[in-house]
């Protein structure tokens, strides 16, 4: 069965797209073959960061969204792979319902697996609250406790929702703050992961070598964490 990846959490400034350059080095390290689509019209990062993997997508055109399940059911080998922007949960729903993704899913031999990230603040909670609501048992879950702004979640254990989750068997991982002036210069220079932690004539300018460091430390605490995912 094939497995569409949604990264979202509709709130911008979360780290989705971040999670989803995590996910997509994971998938290559890892020799996992995929496809990547992006959402994001004027900042895709699967666009900018793997050009060879991904191509565009337009959550307002149903014609544009059928090609994720089309690449999904020509390609039942590549995970897919999709970078939802900020702003796109209700147009994606919208295409789900009218076109009965979710119901003919098992005849077409798919599964979705969406990753909420969070970050500490309750936005992101209310949020997952309502997809959880929404969606129930027809789509299974990854919950993404980014620590971008912090590591206190306790707003996130207090509210109910990992209760919430953990009935409907959602998976939740934690991914730790990579040091921003490191993260800056990787994006500063639109560069993979691969070649923010290798050494090639590829390589990120003014990066040092503990800097690649601790990229390949961060990179492996995440991996640790994807690694129970069934991806």
């Amino acid at each position: 069965m094939s497995k569409i990846h949604l990264i979202g959490g509709e709130k911008g400034g979360v780290g989705k797209s971040l999670v989803a350059r995590v996910v997509a080095q994971y998938l290559i390290d890892k020799n996992i073959p995929f496809l990547g689509f992006d959402t994001d019209r004027s900042h895709g990062s699967l666009l900018r960061f793997y050009a060879d993997y991904a191509s565009a997508v337009v959550v307002d055109r149903y014609e544009s969204l059928d090609t994720i399940v089309e690449a999904a059911t020509e390609h039942p080998d590549r995970r897919i792979l999709v970078d939802l922007a900020a702003q796109t949960h209700e147009p994606l729903v919208k295409w789900m319902d009218d076109s009965g993704v979710l119901e003919t899913a098992d005849e077409l031999g798919i599964s979705f697996l969406y990753w909420h990230v969070l970050d500490s603040g309750k936005d992101s909670v209310d949020l997952l609250h309502k997809l959880l609501d929404r969606f129930d048992t027809r789509l299974q879950y990854v919950l993404v406790l980014n620590q971008l702004r912090g590591d206190n979640f306790d707003t996130f254990e207090k509210s109910g929702a990992r209760e919430k989750a953990s009935r409907l068997n959602a998976r939740i991982l934690s991914l730790k703050r990579l040091y921003e002036p490191v993260i800056n210069k990787i994006d500063a220079s639109s560069s993979s992961f691969w070649a923010a932690k290798s050494k090639s004539e590829t390589d990120v300018k003014g990066l040092g070598l503990l800097e690649r460091q601790r990229v390949k430390i961060w990179l492996r605490h995440a991996y640790q964490q994807i690694d129970a995912v069934e991806i």
